[in-house]
């Protein structure tokens, strides 16, 4: 595809970037990038995305926005506190980007359409708060042969991880959930809100990355950050040739939905 006149001004600073250039933005226009959760990680992910110009990107999330998501969701605002998220986000993208392409999917993942949902997109953002759903989106984007790069937070940390097919899924390094005794959540134990946009910023340049062709995504690593020592920590594993569902036998062949709801669900 041959980039329009207005495109080539929108995306000039890509274009002249060394390595990125036209080739790269060609790249980020035709591909189609699924966000599940438009929350507090959600948020920078998906206006970074719209901005870079990513041609399709998908919302699924099955909730509304509330006055305490305000504190760290920066794509809401006061007016939309009600609405569904995904409406609120789409108004946001289309206003950075006329021209992005947005698909909303006001519903929860779940084992029942997780792979339905997942099937038509190039790349899979986790920014969600329960477990339930991150080892959703880890086991059907690895049946299906899809990246993604999964995040988290919690108080004061957070942390990133990204997959293709061929590298160490979520599982290598965390085979099951924890016990529900050990979760916590955003309701539980707060999060500093600034921190959504540190971690969220991180997943939306992963994206970029693997979209367009450019650097050393985090494959068969796990970054995190600590916002009190302000310390970024990079830790690198294998692959893990047991793992139970990318491992050379797998066991794990159908998705599973632990018993985790939504942050939201709990108030």
């Amino acid at each position: 595809m041959e980039l329009t006149p207005t495109q080539k001004r929108r995306y000039n600073r890509h274009l002249i970037l060394d390595g990125f250039g036209k080739e790269g933005q060609q790249r980020l226009l035709q591909s189609k990038v699924l966000i599940v959760g438009a929350g507090g990680l959600g948020s920078p992910v998906s206006l970074y995305l719209a901005a870079a110009g990513v041609g399709t990107i998908g919302l699924v999330d099955g909730d509304q926005v509330s006055l305490t998501n305000l504190q760290r969701q920066v794509i809401h605002t006061t007016p939309d506190v009600g609405r569904p998220k995904v409406d609120s986000a789409e108004e946001k993208l289309k206003a950075i980007n006329p021209d992005l392409n947005i698909a909303k999917h006001e519903i929860y993942l779940s084992e029942d359409n997780a792979l339905e949902l997942i099937r038509p997109y190039d790349f899979v953002i986790d920014g969600t708060d329960n477990f339930a759903t991150k080892y959703l989106v880890n086991d059907a984007c690895v049946m299906l042969g899809k990246s993604f790069c999964m995040g988290g937070i919690s108080r004061y940390a957070g942390q990133v991880m990204t997959h293709c097919p061929g590298t160490a899924c979520y599982r290598c390094l965390f085979p099951e959930p924890p016990a529900i005794s050990d979760v916590e959540t955003c309701a539980t134990v707060g999060v500093l809100g600034s921190i959504a946009g540190m971690l969220g910023t991180v997943q939306a340049t992963e994206a970029i990355k693997c979209l367009a062709g450019v650097g050393e995504p985090l494959y068969n690593a796990l970054l995190t950050f600590d916002a009190l020592t302000m310390k970024w920590q990079r830790f690198d594993f294998p692959k893990n040739e047991g793992c139970p569902l990318c491992g050379q036998h797998p066991t794990i062949t159908s998705l599973k939905e632990y018993a985790f709801q939504p942050c939201s669900k709990k108030k």
